[in-house]
């Protein structure tokens, strides 16, 4: 595909996966997730990796480098520069969390879906 043209906030409002990619270009990839109440992405860091979050549905606590706790809500965007440690929670124990994310380079493999955090982990770790 040459580009990506879709309605972004209903397709990531209806995502049931942890991670779906949408689209992977040469220096971008635009990702939908779902997480669980109380789930969380895991602390990471991506050394040579710019992330864009944009929260469509609950609340968010992002935590960077490990001390600095911000909250975003639906409608919310944050930005993540290379090199910092970060963790996206979701803040809600009953209501699930809906965002999508632009990797600048890509992350994962095209058309990658991961129906879990489970499932993600362990094709992170092959």
């Amino acid at each position: 595909m040459a580009g990506y043209v879709g309605p972004i906030e209903k397709l990531t409002i209806k995502n049931k996966f942890f991670r779906q990619v949408l689209f992977t270009g040469k220096y971008s990839q635009l990702v939908v997730m779902h997480l669980n109440p109380k789930e969380e992405i895991g602390n990471e860091v991506h050394p040579a990796v710019d992330q864009f979050f944009r929260i469509e549905e609950g609340r968010a606590k992002f935590v960077f480098n490990r001390t600095d706790v911000r909250v975003a809500k639906a409608g919310d965007a944050v930005v993540v520069p290379a090199g910092t440690y970060h963790n996206v929670i979701n803040a809600s124990p009953t209501k699930p969390l809906k965002l999508y994310t632009l990797y600048t380079p890509p992350q994962h493999p095209d058309g990658t879906i991961h129906k879990t955090k489970a499932e993600a982990e362990a094709a992170e770790h092959h």
